[in-house]
């Protein structure tokens, strides 16, 4: 028996909330935890303070599927089948989207929560535009970019709730390590709850957004 893997398209679907007034100079591309949709990262970004003043993408995983109740859609980025193809694929994915929503904008930001994380660390180290920042929570550095370039990485907010259970304390102190290593600029928030969003770290998302965007308006 052999594999082979004939390349393909499909099509990606992304909710896009236009910034108040419409300006695309800032952009913030969100993306879902594992079992969830466009519609949750969405909801999320939408109640970071100040994130309003923001062109949101929530990019959909490419892999969908329907959820217990047969009716919602949910979907997950990858799985270990064919690893480094996806990861790719998903890179590849998210340029396009930038491209068709601000092709040149003054910031780019990246925000995953759980397995969208990675996605957001992929996106910006991997992708074909410089980002600005990076936020990442409740999910580690996926070990493919540790080779990367010191000057491929962002600026960095990290989220980890103190009753978390997935992103453990080891896995962030290892994460802290790899980032402290390559001199890149990251902040850690130790928020009270759990594998998910609070308002708390809404909050400090919220600060460290205003600080990233006024520091690329000035660049």
């Amino acid at each position: 028996m052999r594999t082979i893997h004939p390349e393909t398209s499909i099509h990606g679907r992304v909710l896009v909330e236009d910034a108040a007034g419409g300006s695309l100079t800032r952009l913030l591309v969100v993306f879902h935890g594992y079992a969830q949709g466009a519609e949750d990262a969405l909801a999320d970004a939408r109640r970071i303070p100040g994130a309003d003043g923001w062109t949101i993408a929530s990019a959909q995983a490419l892999h969908p599927f329907y959820a217990r109740d047969q009716r919602t859609v949910i979907a997950s980025w990858m799985t270990r089948q064919d690893r480094d193809l996806a990861i790719a694929d998903n890179v590849a994915y998210v340029d396009r989207v930038i491209e068709q929503i601000a092709p040149a904008p003054a910031a780019l930001v990246f925000a995953g929560f759980s397995q969208g994380a990675a996605m957001a660390y992929r996106a910006a180290v991997l992708g074909a535009r410089r980002a600005n920042g990076v936020i990442a929570l409740g999910g580690d550095i996926p070990p493919e970019l540790r080779p990367a370039a010191p000057d491929r990485w962002p600026a960095v907010l990290i989220g980890a709730g103190q009753s978390e259970t997935w992103y453990t304390p080891a896995k962030l102190e290892i994460d802290l390590a790899f980032l402290r290593t390559r001199d890149v600029r990251h902040e850690v928030v130790r928020f009270a709850g759990g594998h998910e969003w609070t308002d708390e770290f809404r909050a400090a998302a919220g600060a460290w957004l205003s600080r990233i965007g006024a520091s690329a308006g000035r660049s």
